[in-house]
C-alpha cells in the first residue's frame, strides 16, 4: 500500500478523499492549503500527492511545481471543479499524472485513478528495481522434481517465445514468471501482470487494451491498458483460462498481430511484450468441451512448462518456510522471526494441499499467534485433507491456553478482537498489527459482524 498526501482546503472533500483512501488500505496525510502540504512534504516522502487546484497561500499549481522540482518521482493528481478544465490541462503540462473534476464522481472512480498512478510510479522504477532485484527469485533449492523447470526457464528465457505455465493452484507461476523475466532480454524492462479470473469481463477488456475518453459510460479521459504499459518488458496472463470467448479472440488477435486498438479507439498501437500465461486448469479438455480456443491454446503453449506441486518438491519445503517466514516477519514488523525443529517437523509432514499458497497463509497465522521470535507446533493451524475449510477445530493449545474445538473463524475474530483491543480500538493500527489491510480489516469486521 503508498503513503499518498491530500491537499484541499475544503475539510469535507479532504475528509472524503482519505477515508476513500484509507479503505484501500493506504496510509493518508492531510494538508488544509498548498503550505501546509509542502512542509509535510518536507518532512516525509510520499509515493503520491492529491492536490486541489484553487487553495489559499499556495496554490496546486505552484505545488505541483514545487513536487516536480525537488520530488520527481511523486505522483500527482489534481482536482479541478467542473468548467476549469483548462487549469487542469495546464497542471498535466506541469507534470501531473491525471486530473479529477470536482465532485468526484465516487470513491471507485478515485481509487481506480489512484491505483494507474501509483502503478505509473512503479514502472517508471522498473530499471532501477529489474538491477536492484536481479538474481532474487529463487525458484528451488535442490528439489529434484524443479530441476527441468529450472532448466527449462534458463533455456527459453534469452528467447522471445510465448511461455505457458501450468500446474495446480499456488505452485508459484508468477515466481516462475518473474524468473523468466528477470533472465530475459527484457529484464530492465516492466513485469505487468494481469489476473483474469479477478476482473469481470468488460472491466478486463478496458483492463488490457485500455479506452478512449467517452468510449463507455464513466470514461471520463483515456487510459492507457496494461499491454500498453507492459511495452518493453514482460506481460503476464493468470488464469487465462478464465478467460470469456469474446475476450479469447481479441486476446488471439493481439498475439498473431502484436497489435492492438484502446476500446472506443481507430488508431493501431504496437504490442511489443513478451507473452507468458498461467492456468491451473485442463486447457485441453476445455478445448474439446468448446470452452477455449484451440488456436488460442497453440499460440500460448508454444513452450509449455508443467510446475510441481509441493508435495512433489519436499526438499524446497523447509527453505521455502523460512524464506517465507522471514518476509511475513518483515511485513509483521518482526524481523527475526523463525521455525522451532518441531515447526518444521509439523510443516514438512503436512500433504499441502494448496501447496505455496496454503503454506503462506498458515506462516502469517503462526506469526500472528507467536507473541516472540519462534513459532512452535501450537501456533500453527493446519486443516487436514477432507476436513472442511474453515471448520476444523484447532486443538492445539495456543500460546500455553488451551481452545477446545476453536473454528478457524472463531480463532480469527479473537485475533481481531485483540489487537483492536490492543491498539485502543484504532482499527488502522490494528490492520498493522495483523499484517493485512485497511480494507481486509474491514471485509473481515463485517463479515463476522463486528462492525
Amino acid at each position: 500500500m503508498a503513503r499518498i498526501l491530500v491537499a484541499d482546503d475544503e475539510e469535507g472533500v479532504r475528509s472524503f478523499l482519505a477515508e476513500a483512501l484509507e479503505y484501500e488500505g493506504h496510509t493518508v496525510a492531510t494538508a488544509a492549503d498548498g503550505e501546509e502540504a509542502a512542509r509535510l512534504l518536507a518532512k516525509q516522502g510520499v509515493d503520491l500527492l492529491l492536490t486541489d487546484l484553487k487553495m489559499p497561500r499556495m496554490d496546486g499549481l505552484s505545488l505541483l511545481r514545487k513536487v516536480r522540482e525537488e520530488q520527481p518521482d511523486v505522483e500527482v493528481i489534481v482536482l479541478t471543479a467542473v468548467g476549469s478544465v483548462e487549469s487542469a490541462v495546464a497542471a498535466m503540462k506541469a507534470g501531473a499524472f491525471e486530473y479529477l473534476t470536482k465532485p468526484v464522481s465516487s470513491p471507485a472512480e478515485l481509487r481506480l485513478t489512484v491505483a494507474r498512478a501509483l502503478e505509473r510510479r512503479s514502472l517508471l522504477n522498473w530499471k532501477a528495481e529489474a538491477r536492484h532485484t536481479a538474481g532474487e527469485v529463487v525458484l528451488s533449492w535442490g528439489a529434484p522434481a524443479m530441476g527441468p523447470v529450472v532448466e527449462a526457464l534458463r533455456k527459453v528465457a534469452p528467447t522471445q517465445a510465448t511461455v505457458l505455465l501450468m500446474g495446480e493452484s499456488g505452485t508459484g507461476k508468477e515466481v516462475a514468471a518473474r524468473a523468466l523475466h528477470q533472465q530475459s532480454e527484457r529484464a530492465e524492462g516492466p513485469f505487468v501482470a494481469v489476473n483474469c479470473a479477478a476482473l469481470t469481463e468488460t472491466l478486463l477488456e478496458s483492463e488490457l487494451f485500455g479506452h478512449e475518453k467517452g468510449a463507455f459510460t464513466g470514461a471520463v479521459a483515456q487510459r492507457r491498458g496494461r499491454i500498453e504499459l507492459a511495452q518493453g518488458g514482460t506481460f503476464f496472463l493468470d488464469e487465462v483460462g478464465e478467460l470469456k470467448a469474446e475476450l479469447q479472440a481479441k486476446l488471439l488477435r493481439v498475439l498473431q498481430e502484436r497489435r492492438f486498438e484502446r476500446v472506443g479507439g481507430t488508431r493501431t498501437l504496437d504490442a511489443d511484450v513478451r507473452w507468458v500465461a498461467a492456468t491451473n486448469r485442463d486447457l485441453k479438455a476445455m478445448m474439446a468441451r468448446g470452452e477455449f480456443r484451440e488456436d488460442l491454446y497453440h499460440r500460448l503453449a508454444v513452450f509449455p512448462i508443467r510446475l510441481p506441486s509441493l508435495r512433489e518438491r519436499r526438499e524446497d519445503l523447509k527453505p521455502l518456510a523460512e524464506l517465507l517466514l522471514r518476509r511475513i516477519g518483515e511485513e509483521l514488523g518482526r524481523p527475526g522471526l523463525r521455525l522451532s525443529p518441531e515447526a518444521s517437523e509439523r510443516l514438512a509432514a503436512f500433504p499441502w494441499p494448496g501447496n505455496v499458497r496454503e503454506l503462506r497463509n498458515a506462516l502469517e497465522r503462526a506469526a500472528i499467534l507467536a507473541d516472540g521470535p519462534v513459532v512452535e507446533p501450537r501456533h500453527l493451524w493446519l486443516e487436514e485433507p477432507g476436513e472442511a475449510p474453515g471448520a476444523a477445530p484447532v486443538r492445539a493449545p495456543v500460546d500455553g491456553v488451551r481452545v477446545p474445538d476453536t473454528t478457524l473463524e472463531e480463532l480469527e475474530r479473537m485475533a481481531i478482537e485483540q489487537a483492536i483491543a490492543n491498539e485502543g480500538g484504532n482499527r488502522k493500527r490494528a490492520a498493522q498489527r495483523l499484517g493485512i489491510g485497511l480494507r481486509t480489516l474491514y471485509d473481515k469486521l463485517r463479515r463476522y459482524g463486528m462492525q
